[in-house]
């Protein structure tokens, strides 16, 4: 069942996810050839709890840190360890924090130094099908446009769609109703309502879609090891329009990057 949200519950929404899109601002200035993924781990517990939440992935279904931190080929759910990172390598990194009994949960996947074409092209399609599929969260659409928006631009590009693990409904409960494929059909699936929130998160890797586990129970790989990119946002539907509460602002200006890709979903 979807959990429409009402516009002061949206409100405390937006502190939880704004808390998520200032650690990943935080973090992007650390994200660098030598330091490890526990490191950076430790570095985000520390500023999520100094800005008055508590870590929301720490303790979930067990899991054992507050980042999920996914290098290279690694897709999702990576545990942080003591692995230094190098010069050319990705990250993934997937945060959470729960504030007034309310979850943000978003995703950016950062370059470690300079990164091949092929890498950094992974990167810019990847993110841009969020966008591509945000486009599609609006009044009278269902869960299918989204996900077939998002695979039809990424396909097109030659790249594997994972289809294993989905966005989320997102509010009290980190996991809610609807599930957000990144595939699809349009015009099948659950309809879109006023005021649900979703997390919708493209996982896209450059080579096949499909996908291995790791004997950790948590880390999820591409099964021919090539590198996967993952981004992700907290989105409100208001007014019948799809509108960010998450934002990159906070990693774009720690990097020096202008960008005005968000202005569109922003009311």
């Amino acid at each position: 069942m979807i959990i429409a949200k009402t516009s002061e519950e949206i409100e405390l929404m937006r502190e939880s996810a704004l808390i998520v899109s200032k650690t990943l601002g935080m973090l992007a200035g650390e994200v660098k050839p030598g330091v490890t993924t526990l490191q950076l781990d430790a570095l985000a517990e520390t500023f999520i709890r100094d800005h008055g939440a508590v870590p929301g992935f720490l303790g979930l279904y067990d899991f054992p840190n507050s980042l999920c931190m996914s290098p290279n080929a690694q897709v999702v759910h990576g545990i942080p360890n003591t692995t230094p990172l190098e010069e050319g390598d990705i990250i993934s990194i997937d945060c959470g924090a729960l504030k007034n009994e309310f979850y943000g949960d978003h995703a950016y996947t950062f370059a470690v130094g300079e990164v091949s074409p092929e890498v950094q092209k992974l990167l810019e399609v990847t993110k841009e099908s969020l966008y591509v599929g945000i486009r599609q969260f609006k009044a009278g659409n269902r869960v299918g446009d989204v996900g077939y928006a998002i695979q039809k631009y990424t396909e097109d590009h030659g790249y594997g769609v994972v289809r294993e693990l989905v966005g989320h409904g997102l509010g009290r409960n980190m996991h809610e109703d609807p599930e957000m494929p990144n595939y699809g059909k349009r015009g099948r699936g659950k309809k879109f309502v006023e005021g649900m929130v979703v997390a919708i998160e493209p996982m896209i890797n450059m080579g096949t879609r499909r996908i291995k586990q790791l004997k950790d129970g948590w880390t999820i790989l591409t099964a021919d090891g090539k590198p996967s990119a993952h981004f992700e946002h907290d989105v409100a539907l208001v007014n019948g329009k799809p509108e960010l509460l998450s934002t990159f602002k906070f990693i774009y200006e720690a990097l020096g990057i202008d960008s005005d890709e968000e202005l569109e979903f922003r009311q």
